[in-house]
Formats: C-alpha cells, sequence, structure tokens
C-alpha cells in the first residue's frame, strides 16, 4: 500500500504530480491512500509512506486537467482517487473523458460543476462589513463554503476590491489583503466576523424602497440563494416581510392605477402591455422576435386564455392569429360569441420552440416558464376583471388555477376563482388540427363548441 501526502486540502500540483508518477508506473489505483499533512499515520503497519514523486512524462487530454482542477476542490474525501481512478484508466482509453455515459465521469463532472456553483455563489454572496483597525478600515466578510474554493477564489476578490483592505474569514481558511499583499491564516467563526456597520441601515432602507414585486422572482432567487447564506447578507433580513406583503402590493399599485387615470382603465392597461415588451422575468425572451401581449377590449366580460404564441403569432405580435387562432374564431362564431368582444391572451408571453432548420417547432413551456408569466396574467385580470376566464388547455388551465390538472377532470364546469369571476377549463383549439381522423376531429369540435357556449352562459 502507498500513502501520498499532500499538503493541503486544494493540493492540485501536489496531487498531479504523485499520480503523474505513479500512473506512469501502473501503479494500480486500490494500492494508492491519499491523505493530508506532510507526516500520514501508519494506516496498516507495513506500508510505504511516498512523498510526491518528479513529475514522470504522460500525455493525458486536456480536458481532464481542467476537470481535475475543479474537482480538488470538492469536499468529497474519495476525489483525489476518482481522479487517479480515472487518470489511470486514460492511459488505455484516451477517449474515456469524452464519454458522458460513463459513471465515473459522469460523477467527476457533477463534483467538478458543484465546485463551479460554490464559486459563484461566494462571489455573490460574500458582504463586507466595515470595522477599524491600527491602519485604518479594513473590510471584514465571513463566509461558509461547501467546497475548498477560498484559495482559488482569491484573485476574484484581489481583482475586484484592489484598493480595499479586506478580510475574508471562513471556517476552514482566513485570507487577508492590505492592497498589495495576500496573506492566509487559519479558520476562524461567525463571531469573529462583524455582524453590522454604520452604512448598513442605509441599505436597509435602500433595498426595501427599491423592492418591486412586479419584478420578484422568488422561485428563482430562492433557488440560486439558499438560505444558508441570507444571514450574512443585511438585505435578506428583509426579505420574509416584503415576499409576505408582495401580494397585497401588487394589487394596492393596479388599485392605484386606476384611481390616478380616473377610470381610465385603457391607459393602464397600454402602461401594464408596455412594460411587458421588455420582460426578461424567464430565458424566453432571449430567443422569442417579441412579447405577444392580450389583445381586446378593457371591459371585455370573458378572457380567453391560451398557452403561448406561436410562430406566427411571434412574428406579428398578435395572440391567436395562428392556425389555431383560426380555429378559434370559427368555434367563437358557431358559439354564438361575438371575437371582437372578448380578451384574448396567453399564459406564457414569447414563444418556446426548437429550431429544426428553418422550421421553429413549438415546444411546451415547463412550470419555471408559466410561474414567471404569472405576473402578467394576473395584472390583466385585475385591470379587466373579467366575469368568466376561459382555459384553453392543461398550460392555461394551470396558470389560471395556479396547479396542474387535467382536462378531462376539470372541463366544462364553473370553478369559483379565488381573485374573483368564474373560471372554466376547455381544450385547446390547436388540438383539434392535430387530429388527423376526420370523424373525430369533427366530434371534438362540436364538444369545443359546446364547451365555449357553457362558459358563455356560466359567465353571466
Amino acid at each position: 500500500m502507498r500513502v501520498i501526502a499532500l499538503s493541503a486540502e486544494d493540493d492540485f500540483e501536489g496531487w498531479r504530480d504523485a499520480a503523474r508518477a505513479l500512473a506512469s508506473a501502473r501503479v494500480p489505483p486500490s494500492e494508492i491512500v491519499w491523505q493530508m499533512g506532510e507526516h500520514p499515520a501508519d494506516l496498516f503497519g507495513d506500508e510505504a509512506v511516498l512523498e510526491p514523486a518528479t513529475p514522470a512524462a504522460l500525455r493525458v487530454p486536456r480536458a481532464f486537467l481542467d476537470l481535475a482542477q475543479s474537482v480538488i476542490l470538492h469536499s468529497d474525501p474519495q476525489r483525489f482517487a476518482l481522479l487517479y481512478t480515472l487518470l489511470a484508466g486514460l492511459i488505455e482509453a484516451p477517449k474515456r473523458i469524452e464519454d458522458r455515459a460513463d459513471p465515473l465521469v459522469r460523477r467527476l463532472e457533477e463534483m467538478a460543476k458543484q465546485v463551479r456553483r460554490d464559486i459563484h455563489k461566494m462571489r455573490a454572496f460574500v458582504r463586507f462589513r466595515e470595522i477599524a483597525d491600527d491602519a485604518g478600515p479594513r473590510f471584514v466578510a465571513w463566509f461558509e463554503p461547501e467546497h475548498h474554493i477560498v484559495r482559488a477564489n482569491a484573485r476574484f476578490f484581489m481583482d475586484r476590491f484592489a484598493n480595499m483592505r479586506w478580510s475574508i474569514l471562513t471556517p476552514e481558511l482566513s485570507i487577508h489583503w492590505d492592497g498589495e499583499t495576500l496573506s492566509e491564516a487559519p479558520g476562524a467563526s461567525r463571531a469573529d466576523a462583524p455582524s453590522g456597520d454604520a452604512i448598513e441601515d442605509v441599505w436597509k432602507t435602500y433595498y426595501a424602497s427599491t423592492f418591486n414585486p412586479a419584478r420578484l422572482k422568488t422561485n428563482a432567487m430562492l433557488k440560486e440563494m439558499p438560505r444558508r447564506y441570507w444571514k450574512n447578507m443585511p438585505e435578506t433580513a428583509l426579505i420574509g416581510e416584503l415576499v409576505a406583503g408582495a401580494r397585497q402590493r401588487e394589487i394596492a399599485m393596479v388599485q392605484t392605477a386606476r384611481e390616478s387615470l380616473g377610470g381610465n382603465i385603457a391607459g393602464a392597461w397600454e402602461r401594464l402591455r408596455d412594460e411587458a415588451m421588455g420582460c426578461t422575468r424567464c430565458h424566453l425572451y432571449k430567443h422569442a422576435a417579441q412579447t405577444v401581449f392580450g389583445e381586446g377590449p378593457v371591459d371585455a366580460r370573458m378572457m380567453f386564455v391560451g398557452e403561448q404564441p406561436g410562430d406566427q403569432e411571434d412574428l406579428s405580435g398578435q395572440p391567436f392569429v395562428g392556425p389555431a387562432g383560426q380555429m378559434f374564431d370559427r368555434a367563437m362564431a358557431d358559439a354564438g360569441i361575438d371575437r371582437a368582444a372578448v380578451y384574448v391572451t396567453n399564459a406564457v408571453k414569447h414563444f418556446k420552440f426548437e429550431q429544426r432548420g428553418k422550421r421553429r417547432i413549438h415546444a411546451r413551456p415547463d412550470a419555471g416558464e408559466i410561474s414567471a408569466c404569472r405576473w402578467w396574467y394576473a395584472q390583466e385580470r385585475l385591470l379587466l376583471r373579467p366575469e368568466m376566464t376561459v382555459a384553453l388547455g392543461a398550460t392555461a388551465a394551470r396558470q389560471i388555477l395556479g396547479k396542474t390538472v387535467t382536462i378531462s377532470a376539470m372541463r366544462g364546469r364553473a370553478i369559483d376563482l379565488p381573485e374573483g369571476g368564474v373560471g372554466w377549463v376547455t381544450i385547446h383549439p390547436s388540438f383539434l388540427l392535430r387530429l388527423p381522423d376526420k370523424a373525430r376531429a369533427e366530434e371534438e369540435y362540436a364538444l369545443f363548441v359546446e364547451d365555449l357556449k357553457g362558459a358563455a352562459r356560466a359567465g353571466k
């Protein structure tokens, strides 16, 4: 058994040199134990303790070195052995690193991903607080990384805060910058870092005053900023209260708009539409041509909600103008409903698609995209206050009901909505376009027309 001593948890150079020499000598992974410290313990009584040897010539794919530099920073104690196992395998099969189905490669790539995410979180969530020492002001931050990333991240903070004296304290390691030199010190505790400073109350006041519930992405925020970091950030002390009152502020904001416009709901709707044109609440705006907002009279008694714009809607900027929209117009006419008297919109207001050659093929919105667009749908309803809101398809039903439902379970019956008015669920007209059997298509079309008639009666 060979025991290799590494100088630190993030000692990539030491691991690389030792692994290179061992792999060149064809030492199997099962005969190596990796330890921290200059004098590792004698595990079984007869092991040979080896310091990292002189590097031997060994060619490996660059992708492996990049992967190893990240994985070495992981907190998993098996990381050194796992990397060496892959290195030994690459000697016989250099392209193994490209096999994304390989369990070992997948495991190491996931570890590297976790390390990169931890590096990002340290950069995003470190908060400095000012103290004074013998040399003047110093800014101190406390952070609890999940992995051994502090040294790897030091350069970022040196470049970002080059002219500021600062310290970052963590349980494992502390780093200090005096404007010229970076130094290290042992780990610290939370009590060693200041809990606040003179500017913190000012920052909290500013944060609260600029907190906009219209742009709040609560789910994404919780995902990107886990609660374990909240205690280190002054603004997050306010989030619970601000989130709790967000819905009330949304309603109050729209009501204020109504009152300030002297009942001019059309003016308020135009402002809402104009704001939606710049929506970046989810990633779909990056690929769609434009936001496709709702359309129709703002005093409409009936509001119809579809899934999302299609290709033609995305290009024209108008909802329900493509093949499904034409089917919808025909059914509305057969149901005796004036299409011009209703308001039509979509649960998601950007076109989601897959590019196939020159064609853009519709792709179903996911839960996050539906949730991100709920702000716009909710404000449309608050302004219009329709008596009847009809969900065309499962995505629209999820938007108006706030949960996943099946069309068969909810179809054709009035549903009291918590924000007022009645809801109604039916199919999306695009469903009719996908039916290959003509007789079945005619039958389903007739049922759709009956659904529309039922919604018109229930909304009176």
